[in-house]
């Protein structure tokens, strides 16, 4: 079914389930009808892409209060239709049914979440981050040789989001963050081994294809950053107790890595989704990884480098 055939709701909400995966009917209507009290014209519209075969639903696993909430993706007709379209780069993974179902159901949502609040608050400041402004599970080669994605060639975001900040006199800071979403669930020192990969990333000469005994000229994240993306830590899934404890605990095992301490293009921070949705991240509520543990906000800069904001 081409996407001319579509209604306009339903051509935007479709690149949004194929690029996020899975979302609540919740997000969906934060996302896409926050000015209506309740989601019935989008529960219409998922109801017409579901009877073209186009998308598909599934219930939490974790529904709170014993409510049934649902969880919308896209099926392969619909990426079909979706990469037809050409509008937004295609994407090799495919939810299942299978998956959709699983217990990877709280991190992806989680994922969608901390993107959803950076939308949020960009619709309060004025600035721009919309539906299609961070991407999941982007891969950056950090070795070279054979190999394949999962193995530790590959440092894969859990999302990259871009997000461009206008201040109050008119400029523009444009800004790209690696997030990454720990639910409480990650040993802490393997949440210190994804900040090391970050730095590996951060140094990595690529060897050119075919010339083994040369080295590029510049570090492979030039190729697709205009500069090294913020690594944000976004934590939930405990107590403010527990999630404080966290953050020392990773602070800690960051300050006895010397990949993290040399120095280089990492600037990396931890947060809460709870502070990020209640404070926004233009407000104190992320603590440096290295350095003062004094709060800053997502720019990850000493106040006098940040250009004025609202």
């Amino acid at each position: 079914m081409p996407r001319s055939g579509l209604s306009r709701f339903g051509q935007l909400l479709l690149p949004i389930l194929y690029q996020h995966r899975l979302l609540s009917t919740g997000q969906l209507h934060r996302l896409l009808t926050p000015h209506t009290a309740r989601p019935v014209y989008l529960l219409r519209k998922l109801g017409e892409l579901r009877g073209l075969g186009l998308a598909e639903s599934t219930d939490r696993r974790t529904s709170r209060m014993g409510r049934c909430e649902q969880l919308w993706y896209i099926t392969p007709l619909g990426c079909e239709v979706v990469e037809a379209g050409g509008e937004i780069q295609a994407r090799s993974y495919r939810i299942t049914p299978k998956a959709a179902a699983s217990q990877l159901q709280e991190h992806t949502l989680a994922v969608g979440e901390t993107g959803l609040v950076f939308c949020e608050w960009a619709r309060r400041y004025g600035d721009d981050c919309g539906p299609l402004d961070w991407e999941p599970e982007l891969a950056h080669r950090v070795r070279d040789g054979e190999s394949r994605i999962g193995d530790d060639a590959f440092l894969i975001p859990d999302a990259v989001l871009r997000y461009t900040r206008t201040s109050e006199d008119g400029r523009r800071q444009m800004m790209t963050f690696f997030l990454e979403i720990d639910r409480a669930t990650m040993e802490v020192a393997r949440l210190g081994g994804k900040l090391s990969t970050y730095a590996r990333y951060s140094s990595y000469f690529p060897r050119p294809p075919g010339r083994r005994s040369r080295v590029a000229t510049r570090e492979a994240w030039r190729e697709r950053y205009p500069a090294f993306p913020r690594l944000l830590i976004v934590l939930s899934g405990a107590s403010a107790a527990a999630l404080e404890r966290r953050v020392d605990d990773l602070r800690a095992l960051a300050a006895a890595d010397s990949r993290i301490t040399a120095g280089g293009h990492l600037r990396a921070g931890v947060t809460t989704i709870r502070l990020l949705a209640e404070h926004g991240p233009f407000a104190p509520v992320v603590t440096p990884v290295l350095g003062d543990p004094k709060r800053t906000d997502v720019r990850l800069a000493a106040m006098s480098e940040v250009p004025a904001g609202r």
